[in-house]
């Protein structure tokens, strides 16, 4: 039995970007498409919108068949260590949807894909989703399609992004040691050799980091021995028709 494999990259902006497309190449070199998480906003006053070479390069992988998935609006802290999606009742998780959907369309990187800094998602934001467009909410448990109200169990295994945090805080202070990064490539070698749906996700800045940049690598590589089949967060209209 084999499963799928869905390898995302987060906080790319223009001092991360020669981290992620040095891991898109080795990605590429496997024939394992990206889901690229992406902000209109970043800390210390980062705006896409005033990144042009990032902004190319994320249109480019994509018509190369990697996805861009919305992944928040300013990822600013909503209530003390919470992360921007975590708690937000649904009139102001929409106001953010919302602001960050008009961004990406501006930037013509525009998506139907959604996942919350951390992983996070708040009931209210579920609600809020489908009221912007959005089909898909990727949590941190499961893989939600909005529109067909159907989910895939399915954890997230990775490093950065508030992934292998003790408190609970979010942020890579932990993520990035050296028992976390074997952790990790364990409990995703576990998930592959069952013929699970693998998601393993990084931020871009642990992959500028020699043991986090490897312990991806090596948890793609077990999964592809464990013939999983790389694949990246997508809402098909007709998968009935596809199937056939």
């Amino acid at each position: 039995m084999s499963g799928s494999l869905i390898v995302s990259v987060s906080g790319i902006n223009a001092n991360t970007r020669p981290h992620a497309q040095a891991f898109a190449e080795r990605m590429d070199e496997r024939g394992v498409p990206l889901s690229l998480l992406v902000a209109p906003r970043q800390q210390d006053k980062y705006r896409l919108s005033r990144d042009a070479d990032t902004v190319d390069w994320l249109r480019g992988r994509r018509v190369g068949g990697d996805a861009i998935v919305l992944h928040g609006y300013d990822q600013a802290a909503t209530s003390r260590r919470r992360a921007e999606f975590a708690v937000l009742p649904r009139h102001e998780a929409l106001l953010r949807l919302t602001a960050a959907d008009r961004v990406l369309e501006q930037l013509g990187l525009r998506t139907r894909l959604f996942a919350a800094p951390r992983w996070i998602v708040s009931p209210g934001t579920l609600a809020a989703l489908p009221d912007v467009g959005f089909r898909l909410v990727a949590g941190l448990a499961a893989i939600h399609d909005l529109q067909r109200d159907t989910t895939v169990r399915a954890w997230v295994h990775g490093i950065g992004d508030g992934l292998g945090r003790r408190d609970g805080a979010g942020g890579d202070r932990y993520s990035a040691e050296p028992w976390w990064c074997r952790t990790m490539v364990l409990s995703a070698a576990r998930v592959a050799r069952r013929g699970g749906v693998l998601r393993l996700a990084v931020s871009a800045k642990q992959l500028g980091k020699p043991g986090p940049r490897q312990a991806m690598l090596d948890a793609v590589d077990l999964a592809l021995y464990h013939r999983a089949r790389p694949d990246a967060y997508r809402w098909d209209p007709h998968p009935v028709r596809h199937a056939a």
